[in-house]
């Protein structure tokens, strides 16, 4: 830990941890984020006036422009969604019939479950994180993985995924979901990347994006297109005869309107701060829970630490005391974000007797 990272300051990046309130506790930004002062006075806002279709799609682009930053590619790449589930569901829909897919061992099933229900034959095998990269045998089409494990916390190792993919001529599909707003995340480096902004961004539910590759994005089919997917979607309204855009907004979804204008406010502040200031203050909170309770320090320590609770006895102890965690998989989880500081670290390692 840099000796210089006062844990004790709550905002590690400007002033967006002060953009949150009533944060003391709250470890569950992998469930599903605070809402920033922004994104309340936004929705406060659009509550008190008349619709604005207008200034709705200028939420949008504000905020597809706002993600493609986070992500370090140009907003042409990318598409707007609602959920990962249904754009995962589009790239499953352009896989040649029988293709073979892979996905980690106790893969999230938002990621897993599209390509299993595929149909045309298409076949789903697993493998463990931990040796997902030497599974990528030559007849794999399409690898498909979350950067950050849901369940679990592992960070996988990208670098070792993509190349071995690379080797065989397959696709690399990535969820980005656990990742994007507390880990620097390069969308360049896989064919598509899928992320739903309500956890580690902020966002209200109901905003997801999809980077895509220029050489992929060709090879896709627009199965849930509609107006919004048009050239020009005010001129794509009715009938048949539509352009669909040029770039990856052939892939757009109508977007859930209210939605965009809440997650415009904190998509811009996440990506106006210091993403490696981020990451090096909630993995540095993590490294001292974790420390605090005597677990190993992974390789790619992240900011979500999980446990073995399979009675929920941890997860129980943890609530009794005001502490806002989860449990999945018979596994106790918290996680540490930009509105938490070292007195969290305190109150939860203090809740479980460390």
């Amino acid at each position: 830990m840099p000796a210089a990272l006062d844990l004790r300051r709550p905002s590690p990046s400007g002033d967006l941890g002060a953009e949150f309130s009533n944060a003391r506790g709250y470890l569950a930004a992998c469930t599903a984020g605070l809402v920033m002062a922004g994104t309340r006075r936004a929705l406060t806002a659009e509550l008190d006036r008349r619709p604005d279709v207008a200034e709705y799609c200028r939420a949008v682009e504000s905020s597809r422009e706002a993600f493609a930053r986070l992500v370090a590619v140009s907003p042409e790449r990318i598409a707007i969604g609602s959920q990962t589930s249904v754009q995962l569901s589009m790239l499953a829909a352009s896989l040649p019939d029988g293709a073979v897919v892979l996905v980690p061992d106790g893969e999230f099933s938002s990621v897993a479950l599209p390509f299993v229900h595929a149909g045309r034959g298409i076949r789903v095998r697993t493998a463990p994180l931990h040796a997902f990269a030497q599974a990528v045998a030559d007849d794999v089409a399409l690898v498909a993985f979350s950067l950050v494990q849901s369940a679990t916390g592992e960070v996988a190792d990208a670098d070792a995924i993509v190349a071995a993919a690379s080797r065989v001529g397959a696709r690399t599909v990535c969820d980005a979901t656990q990742a994007v707003g507390w880990l620097p995340v390069d969308a360049a480096r896989f064919d598509a990347l899928v992320c739903h902004a309500y956890k580690w961004l902020c966002c209200p539910r109901g905003v997801s994006f999809l980077a895509l590759r220029a050489d992929y994005a060709r090879m896709l089919r627009p199965v849930h297109a509609g107006w919004y997917a048009g050239e020009d979607p005010w001129a794509s309204c009715y009938g048949t005869a539509v352009d669909l855009a040029g770039c990856a907004r052939r892939f757009d979804v109508s977007p859930a309107w209210q939605a965009f204008v809440g997650a415009e406010p904190a998509l811009r502040a996440f990506a106006d701060a210091d993403t490696l200031g981020i990451h090096t203050r909630t993995t540095s909170l993590a490294r001292s829970f974790r420390e605090r309770l005597g677990l190993a320090i992974p390789e790619r320590a992240g900011a979500i630490v999980t446990w073995d609770d399979p009675d929920g006895t941890d997860l129980a102890a943890l609530t009794a005391t005001g502490v806002i965690a989860s449990g999945r998989g018979g596994r106790a989880r918290v996680a540490f974000h930009v509105f938490n500081d070292a007195a969290d670290v305190d109150l939860a390692a203090a809740a479980l007797g460390r």
